[in-house]
């Protein structure tokens, strides 16, 4: 059982709001991308996939940080970064996940197959981006935004294994939904990076929270502007509209209320920040799926 504890320690199996976040995005994709309800086979497909892929990127990511971990706070009681699992150990679990997701992905159409690993390389580049990327954030939020264009391809695309059968299978529309959510990740991840800036500081670690100083607060409140207004502008027409108003001023109370957590800069209140951020996701879903 002691076992089993540092293996669910290390996915955050007790922590949710990480694959909710990857979650709320692909749905609305699927909804958006069928014109409606998109069926239980991809709806399962993508919730698992989500959940297992995002555990095997834990799995990844505390390899490569757990010299870094073991000097933040936050991190430094996770199994890799104490030494309670080993290297081996987290990239086999990680391994075995993301073959796991891997097997989901081939029950939908080829081309689907072919930006799953596409996929793949987001995940694994972002962990070793915060090494030499100012602002890796922007990493992390093309990774966390892949499922919108997998999405379309799943509904879209078809049995073609070639570049132009990608390209075909994904609309513009999910490319202004991702570039929407890039904004998105950038915002809620300022604020996770905005937790352990001093520590980050420390240790060299380049983080959006470090690059942004000062501005931080107001560099995520844009973003979060950013964020609605480009999907706005994507679902305009698409979605009707009382449900689609009715979402949108739901989602930027929660901004307002967003501004009010982080604008004093304390970890606690800027965790919080973050790991509320996905009852944002779920009312611009709820706003989609109510206007389809």
């Amino acid at each position: 059982m002691h076992r089993l504890q540092l293996y669910l320690d290390l996915i955050r199996w007790d922590r949710p709001a990480g694959w909710l976040l990857l979650l709320w995005p692909t749905l609305s994709a699927l909804w958006l991308a069928a014109g409606g309800f998109p069926g239980w086979h991809l709806i399962a497909v993508f919730t698992l996939g989500t959940i297992l892929m995002r555990s095997a990127g834990c799995c990844i990511n505390d390899v490569a940080d757990r010299k870094f971990d073991a000097h933040v706070k936050r991190t430094a009681q996770r199994p890799v970064a104490r030494g309670a699992l080993s290297i081996q150990e987290a990239l086999a679990l990680g391994a075995a996940l993301a073959l796991l997701a891997f097997g989901l992905v081939l029950t939908l159409n080829v081309t689907t197959v072919a930006w799953s690993f596409v996929a793949l390389a987001m995940t694994m580049m972002y962990p070793y981006a915060k090494r030499f990327v100012s602002m890796p954030q922007a990493v992390l939020g093309l990774a966390f935004s892949f499922g919108i264009p997998m999405a379309f391809s799943a509904v879209r695309g078809g049995d073609a294994w070639s570049l132009a059968a990608m390209h075909a299978s994904v609309p513009p529309l999910a490319w202004l939904l991702l570039l929407g959510n890039l904004f998105w990740v950038l915002a809620y991840d300022t604020e996770y990076a905005m937790v352990d800036r001093d520590d980050d500081l420390l240790i060299g670690m380049k983080t959006s929270a470090i690059t942004l100083g000062r501005w931080d607060v107001a560099a995520v409140l844009l973003c979060y502007l950013g964020f609605l207004s480009i999907w706005l502008l994507a679902l305009v027409g698409r979605v009707a509209a009382v449900p689609l108003t009715l979402a949108l001023a739901l989602a930027l109370a929660q901004v307002v209320w967003h501004g009010g957590l982080i604008r004093t800069r304390s970890r606690a209140s800027c965790f919080k920040a973050f790991r509320v951020n996905h009852w944002l996701g779920l009312t611009l879903f709820a706003g989609i799926a109510l206007g389809l």
